[in-house]
């Protein structure tokens, strides 16, 4: 039995990621992850209310109990940054009318519970993420893997207090940060 199914959300108004994470027995399993593809869609409203109807198919499919979707914070095109805030705006809804909280993370934030470093690049984040979590199926899409570090970051927000007191004091330790440290010091979180 799942002790936790959390659905993460990149929102996009062309792609939006999904990824519905389930965490068994202290191990973590990706049981879907894709890309809701609304490109083709000539209309906003029309990719709109394909997001929107998409996520709540999702939700009454896996009926996870928890939600998290990214936050964009910033954007050099506004036209883009707009099209983004409605995409996400979109999911939020869809989430909402099914009776379900949701949580917003900021990138840097995503980054940081996945890699240990907010300023971590998608390629150490798609690596950790495979060494975090049982993957099925192909390499995911961008959009996808982006997803599924949204679902782990807020499975790192409400772990039990004890591993969340363990993991700010690794990063209180001023120890310098690489890849061999993470893994050296947290070998419970590495897949095998």
């Amino acid at each position: 039995m799942a002790q936790h199914k959390i659905l993460g959300i990149d929102p996009g108004s062309r792609n939006t990621g999904y990824a519905i994470l389930v965490e068994e027995n202290h191990s973590f399993r990706a049981v879907e992850c894709d890309v809701i593809r609304a490109a083709h869609l000539e209309d906003q409203t029309e990719r709109l209310r394909h997001i929107y109807e998409a996520v709540t198919k999702l939700i009454q499919k896996h009926k996870p109990e928890f939600c998290a979707v990214e936050t964009p914070v910033y954007g050099v095109d506004p036209l883009a940054m707009l099209k983004l805030g409605r995409a996400q705006a979109a999911a939020l809804l869809a989430i909402s009318n099914q009776n379900l909280a949701v949580a917003e993370y900021y990138p840097k934030a995503i980054k940081k519970a996945v890699t240990g470093n907010g300023n971590a690049s998608k390629k150490q984040v798609a690596f950790m993420l495979d060494k975090l979590i049982s993957i099925p199926g192909d390499p995911l899409a961008s959009d996808a893997s982006d997803a599924l570090a949204v679902a782990w970051c807020h499975f790192s927000s409400i772990r039990q207090p004890a591993q969340a007191k363990s993991e700010k004091l690794y990063h209180q330790n001023n120890r310098k940060s690489s890849w061999k440290v993470f893994v050296e010091d947290n070998p419970d979180r590495v897949k095998k």
